[in-house]
C-alpha cells in the first residue's frame, strides 16, 4: 500500500500493463524524499521491487540545478549517495529496465531563485555547457541510464470559475488590463529550450545515454515546447496532466482535479482536461509511441465551509483550502488512495461523527471525469471535505 504514495505510473497512451510485452512503456517513478518520511509513508527502495516488474523505467526523482553556475547537483548528497546505489542495484534483478535522474521536479525549491529554470535557458552556449557537462558526470558517476528533464518553468495562472456576472466583468476588466502575462519572453523560451534539449541530446548520445522530457502539471506546452522541433530529442515525453486544480492553487474552490474530458459548464477553462493537453503534442507531430500519461496515486482534499453547499456536485464554492492532512501522507489537501478508502462508508465508520465521519463516494458513472468523494460541514461548520481522486 505504501506504493501509492511514491509511485507515479505513466502509461503509454493508457496502454495496459500487458502492452509491454509490445514495447510500450510503463514509465515508474521514485521520489527519494518518501525515504525520509516518517511511519507508514517510509518508502524504502526495497519496496519497490512490488511494482518494477511492470516497468520498462524508473525515474529517479529529484537532482537541482545551482542558479549561479547551472550545474547539476544532489539536492540530499547524504541519502543519495547510497540510494543511487540502491536503486541501480535493481538493474541486476530488472536487466530490461532502465533508471533516469530526474532534474527539478516539485522538490528542486529555490525560494531565492524561483526562475533559475528559466535562467538556464538565457545563459547561453557557456552556462548550458555548465548543466551539460555537470549532468553527463553525475549520470556516468552513479551508472545511470538517462537524463529526465522535469523542469519548474512558468506555470498558469489559477484562475477561478466565474458565474455569469462574474464572466461580464472579467471581460470588462480585460479592455483595461488584458491577460495576465506569466512569461513576456515565452516565445524566446521557447525557442532557447529547443536548441539547449538538441545540444543536451547530442552530448549524451556520444556518452550513451537517453534524454527524457517531463511536462509538469499546469506548465504551457504552447509556451515552451515547439513540438515538430524537439519531438526527436527525446526517448520518451511524459505529461502530467493532473493537478489542473488543487487545494493550495484554488483555496476557494474545488473541482475535479484531473478530468479526462473537458466540461464545458460552469465557464471551466477548456485546457484542465487530459484530452487537451495530450491533443496539442499529437497535432504538433508527435509520435503517439513517444507519450506517456500521468497518473496521480493520489486525490485532492478541500476543507468544506456551510456555504458550499450540501449537494457535492462540482464547482464546489467558498471552500476553505486544503483539508486536514492524513496520517500517512502528512501533507494538507493530499490523501493517498489508502487514506481515501479508510474514508470511505465500512462497519468500522458506520457511526462516527465529526472529522472521522465517512465520505459520500460519487462514481464517475460515464468515466470521463473522474470520482469524487465529500462530508458536508455539520452542524458547528466544521469538518467539511471534498476529495477529488481517480481509482
Amino acid at each position: 500500500m505504501r506504493l501509492f504514495n511514491a509511485l507515479l505510473l505513466l502509461l503509454a497512451l493508457l496502454a495496459p500493463p500487458s502492452a509491454l510485452a509490445a514495447d510500450k512503456n510503463l514509465v515508474c517513478f521514485y521520489d527519494s524524499a518518501s525515504y525520509l518520511r516518517q511511519g507508514f509513508a517510509k518508502l524504502l527502495p526495497t519496496d519497490l521491487e512490488l511494482g518494477l516488474n511492470f516497468c520498462s523505467h524508473l525515474i529517479y526523482g529529484y537532482a537541482g540545478l545551482k542558479p549561479q553556475t547551472h550545474e547539476v547537483y544532489s539536492l540530499n548528497v547524504d541519502l543519495d549517495m547510497f540510494h543511487y546505489h540502491e536503486i541501480l542495484l535493481l538493474k541486476a534483478k530488472y536487466p530490461k529496465m532502465k533508471v533516469f535522474l530526474s532534474v527539478g521536479g516539485d522538490r528542486d525549491v529555490d525560494e531565492a531563485n524561483p526562475l533559475k529554470y528559466i535562467g538556464l535557458l538565457e545563459s547561453g552556449s557557456e552556462g548550458q555547457q555548465q548543466f551539460i557537462d555537470s549532468s553527463i558526470a553525475l549520470l556516468k558517476r552513479n551508472g545511470f541510464d538517462g537524463l529526465d528533464l522535469a523542469f519548474q518553468l512558468p506555470r498558469n495562472k489559477p484562475r477561478k470559475v466565474h458565474g455569469t456576472v462574474g464572466s461580464y466583468w472579467k471581460k470588462f476588466k480585460k479592455l483595461f488590463t488584458g491577460d495576465f502575462v506569466v512569461d513576456p519572453q515565452a516565445g524566446v523560451h521557447k525557442e532557447q529550450f529547443t536548441e539547449f534539449s538538441k545540444n543536451l541530446r547530442a552530448a549524451l548520445q556520444r556518452s550513451n545515454l537517453s534524454l527524457a522530457l517531463t511536462v509538469l502539471p499546469n506548465v504551457n506546452s504552447t509556451w515552451y515546447f515547439d513540438v515538430p522541433k524537439i519531438k526527436n530529442n527525446f526517448e520518451f515525453i511524459n505529461l502530467l496532466a493532473f493537478d489542473f486544480l488543487t487545494p493550495n492553487r484554488n483555496p476557494d474552490e474545488a473541482d475535479y482535479t484531473a478530468p479526462i474530458y473537458p466540461l464545458t459548464e460552469q465557464n471551466r477553462l477548456p485546457h484542465y482536461n487530459i484530452e487537451y493537453q495530450v491533443d496539442y503534442w499529437l497535432q504538433n507531430q508527435c509520435p503517439g509511441e513517444k507519450l506517456n500519461l500521468g497518473i496521480a496515486t493520489y486525490g485532492r482534499a478541500w476543507r468544506i465551509t456551510p456555504d458550499s453547499g450540501l449537494t457535492g456536485v462540482p464547482v464546489i464554492p467558498e471552500t476553505d483550502g486544503p483539508a486536514p492532512a492524513g496520517l500517512q501522507s502528512q501533507i494538507p489537501g493530499l490523501l493517498s488512495w489508502p487514506e481515501i478508502c479508510a474514508k470511505m462508508p465500512n462497519d468500522v465508520n458506520a457511526d462516527y461523527r465529526g472529522e472521522n465521519a465517512p465520505l459520500r463516494k460519487v462514481i464517475d458513472l460515464v468515466q470521463r471525469y473522474g470520482n469524487y468523494a465529500f462530508r458536508p460541514a455539520d452542524e458547528n461548520g466544521e469538518h467539511g471535505m471534498w476529495v477529488s481522486y481517480d481509482d
